[in-house]
């Protein structure tokens, strides 16, 4: 799989699709490029497709630092410039979307397009940074596999977790969970449970902004998906029914219709 240098850092990158504009992928915490798999199948037939894995995630190398959102921001911009694909669509769910946010407000010549998924544009609430700092200390020296099952009720919706079914696709999220490195992970875990809000910000967001949330949604719930989409002038909401924190993976059928509705009309 091709890495690219930026900043620095060794980036894991995947391109798929030749269609004239381009659509960036940028994942959330503790997952990857990998859980666009669904949207990107739907799409590089009329997209080029391009997914990452943030540094210390994923398949990117492990950094000493650079975990904040800012910096995060300049390796996506620089990854962006390096692969030639400005102005483009660009697509971030949970720290995806953080980006995504800074990025259309900072450099809004090289977004076309903005698809916010389940992200806030706050700052982490004060009674849950307690919460995940001690589950991150636990994953720094024990990994994740200690926590994991405190994990998957945040990071997915009840109807996922609650379907038998779906058993052997939950246990194979579960395992590229523990399989983070458990020094990056802990380290981009502070980037996010530290940033800075931008929500004062939001209205400087001119773009078209498709907002999407799942209705089984703990960590960022729809209300603060409410909240961006009357923050940033024209943009839409759409809520996924039986989704949690991750709808690209639970309800993909869903989301890609709602992406498609929104690039194509």
């Amino acid at each position: 799989m091709p890495k690219i240098n930026i900043n620095g850092v060794n980036l894991h990158y995947e391109e798929q699709g030749d269609g004239p504009e381009t659509i960036v992928f940028a994942h959330g915490l503790l997952f990857s490029g990998r859980m666009f798999d669904n949207q990107v199948a739907a799409l590089k037939s009329r997209y080029r497709c391009i997914s990452f894995d943030f540094r210390g995630q994923g398949q990117s190398d492990v950094a000493p630092s650079g975990y904040d959102m800012d910096t995060l921001t300049d390796d996506c911009l620089a990854l962006m410039q390096a692969l030639d694909c400005t102005p483009c669509h660009f697509l971030g769910l949970s720290m995806g979307g953080f980006i995504g946010m800074r990025l259309a407000i900072r450099h809004p010549e090289l977004i076309k397009s903005l698809m916010l998924l389940e992200t806030s544009a706050d700052a982490e609430p004060k009674e849950t940074i307690s919460q995940y700092r001690l589950l991150n200390f636990v994953a720094r020296w024990f990994g994740l596999g200690v926590v994991i099952n405190r994990v998957m009720p945040i990071m997915f919706g009840k109807k996922f977790l609650e379907d038998e079914s779906r058993k052997t696709q939950k246990q194979a999220w579960k395992k590229s969970i523990i399989a983070n490195d458990r020094i990056g992970i802990t380290r981009a875990v502070k980037g996010v449970i530290y940033r800075e809000g931008v929500y004062e910000h939001l209205d400087k967001i001119t773009i078209p902004t498709l907002i999407i949330v799942g209705d089984q949604d703990v960590a960022t719930e729809p209300e603060k998906a409410e909240r961006i989409h009357a923050r940033i002038p024209q943009s839409k909401l759409v809520i996924i029914s039986g989704a949690g924190h991750t709808s690209t993976v639970e309800e993909p059928d869903a989301v890609n219709t709602a992406l498609i509705d929104f690039l194509e009309n």
